[in-house]
């Protein structure tokens, strides 16, 4: 904006002096050299006041965007007030719970997650070696599920091969268990969620019928009112349920990597075992 200012200046200049020069030989030129200039300047002063203008436009605007920003974040707050304190506590309740249950077996299964190649690399060094004992510890002092299979693998394999194996599928099932502990949690305030909004909602139409009968006629402001607030609970609780689907599914994602990992590093425990002629 202010190169466009700086241009009409110059412009504005450039022609001045061009007609100075030729009402120096025609005096009655002075005249009209002097209404250009007043016209250049008037429009230059135009154009500025046009730039101020469209800059007010662009401050208001976006002193508009942070006051709807504002009041988007409280109207939150007031329609979870008009959807009932009770079913919209439950709703919150479910969240909250659902999301800590979440979030626990995230990190849990964060720190289950361990690098299985690197640690039957290591085990497989310590055989080599012919220390039983030394591949045990490693398995110890290695977090996961695969780490305690290999570990069981280890201490059964004088009973041979079947041993082995029984061995890492009874404890795998274990191990299972635990990586799926949470989830059934998880999944019930999932459906719980859009039920208590569903519920919500029903009892809203009730009382907004109630409300007909006692006026004794159909005001669409009260009914447009009653079924609002009525929808409030459905609103939530959907919101609810898919925030904990989203996470549920991720967690699940995660287990069946580990899964995955813990039958390979089964696997490869057995063939370790065989090349060492621990078995």
């Amino acid at each position: 904006m202010r190169k466009l200012l700086a241009l009409l200046l110059m412009i504005s200049m450039v022609a001045f002096t061009t007609d100075y020069a030729v009402a120096q030989d025609d005096p009655n030129v002075a005249e009209q050299v002097i209404e250009g200039a007043g016209n250049a300047l008037e429009g230059a002063g135009e154009a500025a006041g046009n730039a101020a203008e469209a800059a007010g436009d662009m401050l208001e605007g976006a002193a508009g965007a942070v006051t709807e920003r504002k009041f988007g974040h409280q109207l939150l707050k007031e329609y979870f007030i008009q959807g009932g304190w009770q079913f919209m506590t439950l709703v919150l309740i479910c969240l909250i719970l659902g999301l800590a249950f979440c979030i626990e077996r995230i990190i849990t299964l964060n720190l289950a997650s361990a690098n299985t190649d690197k640690l039957l690399a290591r085990v497989d060094d310590a055989l080599r070696d012919g220390d039983m004992e030394q591949a045990k510890e490693i398995c110890k002092s290695t977090p996961g599920p695969a780490a305690s299979i290999i570990h069981e693998g280890l201490k059964r394999s004088g009973g041979g091969i079947e041993s082995v194996e029984k061995a890492v599928v009874s404890y795998g099932s274990v191990q299972m268990g635990l990586l799926e502990k949470g989830l059934v949690w998880i999944s019930l305030f999932i459906a719980i969620a859009p039920m208590l909004g569903f519920m919500g909602t029903v009892i809203g139409m009730i009382t907004a019928f109630d409300r007909i009968e006692e006026v004794g006629d159909i005001n669409p402001s009260i009914v447009a009112g009653g079924i609002k607030v009525a929808l409030l609970t459905t609103v939530f609780g959907l919101i609810t349920a898919i925030i904990l689907q989203i996470f549920y599914n991720y967690i699940v994602s995660k287990i069946d990597s580990i899964v995955n990992r813990m039958e390979d590093a089964s696997t490869s425990l057995v063939d370790i075992l065989i090349d060492n002629k621990r078995v």
